[in-house]
């Protein structure tokens, strides 16, 4: 897909430390040529990461992304600017070169905010989203409002924040119900042809609203939910993404928890908003966690956490460009890091695909 409000030149720069290849989004003034492949650089705890194309605009992400809603602190209990600062520098040494964030991720933007503070003057060694369209109320809700207006002024003050005059990927958040989508995509065209922002994506879309938007804005990414559990997205989403050069990068890769290995059978999430999805209840909930235990003894073969085996197994299906994994302290995020620098035999993967065959289809929604 032609992207024409990319700059050739804010493309992306390789450069090279110890004969390791260390990818760099660089600014305009420190371009060389354009990368067709790199390796994000090997840290202290030796975890390489292959980088991969953000769709057709020569950007590289790493397949792992730090997701920084948890370092918001709003639904992540025990955060601190220190442990959260700390967590987004480990980036440099642990491969992952992309972060992901929102408007919205924090009353007060708490986590573009901690972004800035942290990477300092090395922004630019990272591929940074943002989002727009979502934002919270005078009665602390989350609301809609994708306007035209709100876009232009949710990107404007993210950049404030953010300490920056670009963002590499400003993701349409949601769409808004009460404006044409059409309005917000021209929006956003604009943003990207002004230089604001590198490139668009759009998030939590059916297949005919990512069409209506990328025949107004070049798409460059699509940000859904996928997992072992949550895999809508190949029958139709994930098929056009691929026709189109469209890179995804999917959220909840453990399915809020589900697919780390530590929740109990006797869980009742009484006072946790996981209650209102049928695959924390009754008897999905148990069949879901029978999943969890098959995948238990596959990854004490392969040398896997559970968590690392879900997330291995989501960056290596077809389409998948990258997933957003969140951590409040680094080294949760050394520990998820390491999925991608391990491997899985054959045996293994095939064991994978029994255990998610004898599992069924879980039921993501309630049935109308």
């Amino acid at each position: 897909m032609n992207n024409p409000g990319y700059d050739a030149g804010k493309e992306s720069l390789p450069r090279f430390f110890g004969g390791v290849s260390t990818f760099f989004a660089a600014p305009p003034s420190d371009l060389a040529a354009r990368p067709t492949c790199g390796i994000m650089g090997i840290g202290p705890w030796e975890i390489a990461m292959e980088l991969r194309p953000l769709g057709n605009t020569g950007i590289l992400v790493s397949p792992i992304a730090l997701g920084c809603w948890p370092i918001a602190g709003m639904t992540s209990p025990g955060t601190n600017d220190a442990d959260s600062i700390a967590t987004i520098q480990a980036c440099f040494d642990l491969g992952i070169n992309h972060l992901d964030t929102a408007f919205c991720y924090g009353r007060e933007g708490e986590s573009e905010r901690l972004i800035a503070r942290a990477l300092g003057r090395r922004r630019h060694a990272m591929v940074i989203a943002s989002k727009g369209g979502l934002h919270w109320d005078r009665e602390g809700k989350q609301a809609h409002d994708a306007s035209p207006a709100a876009l232009r002024r949710e990107c404007e003050e993210s950049l404030r924040r953010l300490r920056t005059d670009y963002v590499d990927l400003l993701y349409l958040h949601a769409p808004d119900p009460k404006v044409p989508l059409a309005e917000s995509a021209t929006a956003l065209r604009s943003l990207l042809d002004e230089g604001k922002t590198r490139s668009v994506g759009v998030s939590n879309v059916d297949p005919a609203q990512l069409e209506e938007f990328a025949s107004v804005c070049p798409v460059a990414a699509f940000q859904p939910p996928y997992n072992m559990l949550q895999r809508q997205i190949e029958a139709d989403t994930l098929p056009w993404c691929q026709r189109h050069g469209v890179a995804v990068l999917v959220y909840w890769p453990l399915m809020k928890g589900l697919l780390a290995g530590k929740l109990r059978r006797d869980e009742t999430f009484a006072a946790d908003s996981r209650r209102k999805y049928p695959m924390f209840q009754g008897e999905e909930y148990q069949k879901n966690l029978d999943l969890v235990e098959r995948l238990r003894s596959i990854a004490a073969e392969s040398g896997h956490t559970v968590a690392q085996l879900a997330i291995h197994w989501t960056i290596h299906q077809p389409g998948i460009t990258s997933a957003l994994c969140g951590a409040k302290r680094p080294e949760q995020l050394r520990d998820t890091a390491s999925a991608a620098g391990r491997h899985l035999s054959d045996a293994q993967s095939a064991a994978i695909d029994e255990a998610l065959a004898a599992r069924g289809t879980p039921l993501v929604r309630v049935p109308v």
